[in-house]
């Protein structure tokens, strides 16, 4: 099982590209780590470390190849409450819906006894070009709120 499990939800690759660019920041940080763009449940650890990248879709939904997942998630009921993750979301604050794919993510990890470390990450991509840049900032904090709280021993 990896460190840490990179969950992407992407409909135009914004959120592939992020999650790609921490899981290498991971990676070169000495962690083991899988990223999955479109996850299915029977591919992941009812336990563990996650780390979920989704844009928003339409208004305000999930993107298509991430939506199937927290689907399952809400029809199956696992049991996630040996799971702790992280959120990054991204988004446009032009509209009303702004990142309203992560919170909806939140919210369902959160009612299946998932633990969120550390706080849930919202890029406006029209006030950054590169959103790779505050995501890996706020990878640092990420990190340090895991091993704080005993998650990781990095």
């Amino acid at each position: 099982m990896p460190d840490i499990t990179l969950i992407s939800g992407s409909t135009l690759g914004g959120a592939e590209y992020v999650a790609e660019h921490l899981e290498e920041k991971l990676t070169q940080a000495g962690f083991s780590t899988e990223v999955l763009h479109g996850a299915e449940l029977d591919e992941l650890s009812n336990e563990g470390i996650w780390l979920i990248v989704t844009s928003t879709h339409g208004a305000g939904e999930l993107p298509d190849n991430i939506q199937p997942l927290f689907e399952q998630i809400e029809e199956q009921q696992p049991d996630l409450s040996r799971v702790v993750y992280g959120a990054v979301g991204l988004g446009s604050k032009e509209y009303d819906t702004f990142c309203g794919g992560i919170k909806t993510v939140d919210r369902i990890l959160q009612d299946k006894g998932a633990k969120r470390i550390g706080s849930r990450l919202e890029i406006d991509v029209t006030e950054h070009e590169i959103p790779e840049d505050p995501a890996e900032v706020w990878l640092d904090l990420w990190l340090n709120d895991l091993k704080e709280a005993g998650f990781l021993a990095k």
